[in-house]
């Protein structure tokens, strides 16, 4: 009888009986012996049984040695596809250790997803994986254990880890070594038997497996250290950088960044031989980052991965609340943009460029007040609505409140929800406001849209001047935010203290607008477009004039 005969029938028997740990055992111990005929095949079939060990390791209320003794057989299968499952390898590694002390696992079911990325990189599927997270939030502890994986994989081939500083290179020594080094809190040495540390230099920042060469197996040198010649990275090989550019201010300064790239291009990047791949982690402060760079570059190429994952979701509660208190909850996120500057929020925290080349409204060139409007009733109050159905894009319906010839954009709704949730918040707020006139825009619906919502005040005896007007197909919509650039600069908006979370959202993506380039989005810069033209060139619009009196 051959192997696959009997692990197809070991297979029935288990899954007919996942309790008879002697099944279990045996179906292992086939897949351990098959290994050398169909590596593939015997290791994603033990993904199905490190799944089932350790859920029958957990039950309770029966025989503690049969538990003990399937969580045993679970650590057996992990070690097994640790060397080349890195999800596996983070299990097994920290083993050990006790479950709040763990790295990986209070953290799995958010990095989950960067392990499965890291997966791909490891394996040729990818040339180049960037990565933005929050920070504390173990993104570069993940990585580092990835090298140490690299590590033993393949100790003949050199590895480089870069980052903005000495200091943090440092870092990134010492925290290889101590898993290495430490048999007790790390099983390294388990997953690779046959590799042992040969040399380390604390003043070279290198660690050499098996034995000593020119290029180490890993190399931790920063951006400004000595690197031409020094260091190379091997076919197979990784490199890693880890946050070359180090703060805000150094973002702003032009001449750094540049310089902070081509350090990168001459003495990073073509210190790699063919097959080598890279990993980045940083902030995104700039598009013109080397990480920036590299995205506009090669954002249409499939080999080149890029992942950001924000500290808060689309429904603004945390990402990163991890288990055991390791993480950050929705109340700390919350106090952290309302304590930091938008700069530093969007780029730290969400991983979205702040400083951006070719802003049309960048956010120190607009005009500002704190929410308490001119005393006495305005002239008008204007309001425009940018009609969307959900799938990403937002509802923008700006509303202005005109006295003279200035303009305050008192309030908006910026909802990314479906009809159903934003048209009763369009019509509340249109009672609230009474604006003299509402524009629709009429196109994808927009007309639909219009009359329904006017048949909902009319029901409650609202009666309001709603219209709706198709966007000109003469121009584009770039085209049509441009043209009326100078009239949206000149509104006042709300300040971040006194403004709520969609009005701020609504200024983040006004504020990152872009005419070079591509945006994601552009509901609000267009809305504000929208509201101008009424305002200003709208046949059913109005002039502005002074008060005579």
């Amino acid at each position: 009888m051959d192997n696959l005969t009997i692990i197809e029938r070991l297979r029935v028997k288990v899954k007919r009986n996942p309790d008879d740990y002697q099944a279990v055992e045996d179906l292992f111990e086939m897949l351990r012996v098959h290994e050398s005929t169909d590596k593939t095949f015997s290791h994603n079939l033990n993904r199905e049984i490190r799944k089932l060990t350790a859920r029958q390791a957990k039950i309770e209320g029966r025989d503690v040695k049969l538990n003990e003794k399937f969580y045993l057989l679970h650590k057996r299968s992990l070690l097994f596809d640790a060397p080349l499952d890195f999800d596996a390898y983070l299990q097994y590694v920290e083993f050990n250790r006790e479950p709040e002390k763990k790295f990986y696992i209070p953290r799995r079911k958010v990095l989950k997803t960067i392990v499965d990325d890291l997966q791909e990189l490891a394996d040729g599927k990818l040339d180049f994986l960037g990565i933005s997270l929050p920070p504390r939030v173990g993104k570069s502890t993940l990585c580092i254990f990835f090298i140490t994986w690299l590590m033993g994989r393949n100790p003949d081939v050199a590895n480089v880890m870069s980052g903005h500083s000495d200091k943090l290179t440092d870092g990134f020594y010492r925290e290889l070594l101590a898993i290495l080094t430490d048999p007790e809190t790390y099983t390294w040495s388990d997953v690779f038997p046959t590799c042992t540390i040969a040399d380390t230099s604390s003043k070279n920042e290198t660690i050499d497996i098996n034995r000593k060469r020119r290029f180490s197996t890993v190399t931790c040198r920063s951006i400004g250290g000595t690197l031409t010649g020094a260091v190379e990275v091997g076919t197979g090989g990784c490199l890693y950088c880890d946050d070359l550019i180090e703060d805000l201010e150094e973002s702003l300064n032009p001449m750094r960044l540049q310089a902070k790239y081509d350090a990168y291009l001459n003495q990073l990047k073509d210190r790699k031989k063919l097959g080598a791949f890279e990993l980045m982690v940083g902030t995104r402060w700039n598009v013109l980052d080397p990480l920036g760079r590299i995205e506009e570059q090669y954002r249409d190429n499939p080999r080149y991965r890029f992942r950001a994952i924000p500290a808060l979701n689309d429904e603004g509660e945390s990402n990163f609340d991890y288990t055991f208190g390791k993480g950050f909850d929705t109340k700390y996120y919350l106090d952290m943009k309302d304590s930091i500057d938008d700069a530093t929020w969007c780029a730290k925290y969400m991983g979205q460029p702040y400083i951006r080349e070719g802003l049309l409204f960048p956010s120190v060139e607009l005009n500002y007040y704190n929410g308490t409007l001119p005393e006495g009733k305005p002239d008008r109050i204007v309001s425009f609505d940018d009609v969307a159905w959900g799938g990403g894009d937002s509802l923008s319906h700006p509303f202005a409140y005109c006295y003279g010839e200035t303009v305050y954009i008192h309030d908006v709704i910026f909802n990314k929800g479906d009809k159903d949730v934003t048209k009763p918040i369009v019509v509340g707020k249109l009672k609230q406001h009474m604006p003299h006139i509402t524009r629709f825009e009429a196109n994808n619906g927009g007309d639909e849209y219009c009359d329904s919502v006017d048949d909902m005040l009319k029901k409650d005896g609202i009666h309001l001047n709603l219209s709706h007007r198709k966007a000109p197909t003469t121009m584009s919509k770039l085209s049509r935010i441009i043209q009326v650039a100078p009239e949206i600069k000149k509104f006042y908006f709300r300040d971040h203290k006194n403004s709520d979370s969609e009005y701020r959202a609504f200024m983040r993506e006004l504020t990152s607008f872009v005419v070079t380039g591509k945006n994601p989005h552009d509901d609000a810069p267009d809305s504000l477009a929208g509201l101008a033209n009424l305002i200003f060139y709208g046949k059913n619009g109005f002039e502005i004039f002074k008060r005579p009196f």
